[in-house]
């Protein structure tokens, strides 16, 4: 009875083995941007289908002349949008691999209000909800750009990330700025012309929608000045808009500048640092088993701290979630 035991306890642990391997697999499979696993690929390709299907059924519904079609569209988008439902499912159910520091039910909470699990949430509900509001339809566009890995974990986007969230306290005090300007615009635009125009500006936030146009540069022409003050006080708002609008700017362009500078000048110190210390550099091998690991498993493991990954020509930030890929020149030290 104990080796029967035993042989059904092994046949159990084997069958569960089994099932998380293939669980694994489907986590890979799924996951964005894999580019040496061809399943993946398949599959990223395979979304990306169902997407066009799914937003060009949506415009060609709007069209009176394909009325007759009308059947077929709602055929494609019933298929995509059971797609994307098994889909979700699958990434709800992976999610411990995607956050594997958290237990499972966390993971999975985790995943259900990040960002990728909203838009794929929103990309659904429509759907069977909200079918009317097209908004929410359309944000199913915002995952080919998850597909051609135009996304956090490459450096581009990261880089992107890192700037706004570094620099978010200038840019609140310059949109702060503008929308200060804003309302005195408005409050000054009414004092002006609220006697010519009573139907134009009946109150002090009248103005809000003209102050928007002339800040902003738009000049839409459906309300504007018709006194001689009132276009004085025009031409000073367009110009105090004009510098207020490109505060913003040039902080997100210096927040890009100064990251890139810091990524260049960490690769030139490990490398510096590497004619002195452990610091070396290798190149991914097609057949290299680092290809498809991310940077904090492959940091664990090997106990290595990664500095700066060159990929095509291009710094990528080394960061947790980061796939390393073949040909990919890995800067590292090791730490033990």
């Amino acid at each position: 009875m104990s080796e029967k035991k035993a042989k059904t306890k092994e046949s159990a642990a084997a069958a569960k083995s089994g099932v998380l391997m293939k669980k694994k697999r489907i986590f890979d499979i799924i996951q964005i941007g894999q580019r040496g696993d061809l399943p993946s690929r398949v599959f990223d390709i395979f979304i990306v289908v169902a997407i066009l299907l799914n937003i060009t059924t949506l415009i060609l519904e709007t069209f009176d002349e394909l009325e007759d079609y009308t059947t077929l569209f709602k055929v494609i988008e019933s298929v995509t949008v059971f797609i994307f439902c098994v889909e979700y499912i699958l990434r709800i159910w992976t999610a411990e691999y995607l956050f594997p520091k958290l237990p499972k039910s966390k993971a999975r909470l985790r995943f259900l209000v990040s960002y990728d699990g909203i838009v794929d949430f929103l990309t659904i509900l429509p759907f069977f909800f909200l079918s009317g509001f097209a908004a929410f339809r359309l944000l199913r566009v915002v995952r080919i750009f998850h597909l051609f890995r135009i996304n956090a974990h490459d450096d581009s986007f990261s880089v992107i990330t890192k700037v706004l969230m570094e620099k978010k306290n200038q840019i609140f005090s310059s949109v702060f700025i503008i929308l200060v300007l804003m309302l005195a615009s408005s409050l000054c635009i009414y004092s002006v012309e609220q006697n010519a125009q009573p139907e134009a500006f009946k109150n002090a936030l009248s103005g809000i929608w003209w102050t928007v146009a002339t800040i902003f540069t738009v000049g839409y022409g459906d309300i504007y000045p018709v006194t001689i003050i009132g276009r004085i006080l025009a031409v000073i708002i367009t110009f105090l808009g004009v510098g207020a609008v490109a505060i913003p700017t040039g902080i997100i362009s210096a927040g890009f500048v100064e990251q890139y500078t810091k990524a260049q000048n960490e690769a030139k110190k490990q490398g510096l640092k590497g004619r002195k210390r452990s610091t070396e550099n290798i190149i991914v091998e097609k057949d290299s088993p680092y290809i498809g690991m991310a940077v904090r498993n492959l940091e664990e493991k090997y106990h290595v701290s990664v500095a700066i990954i060159i990929r095509n020509d291009i710094l990528v930030l080394p960061e947790d979630n980061v796939k390393i890929e073949a040909a990919d020149t890995v800067v590292y030290q090791s730490i033990g």
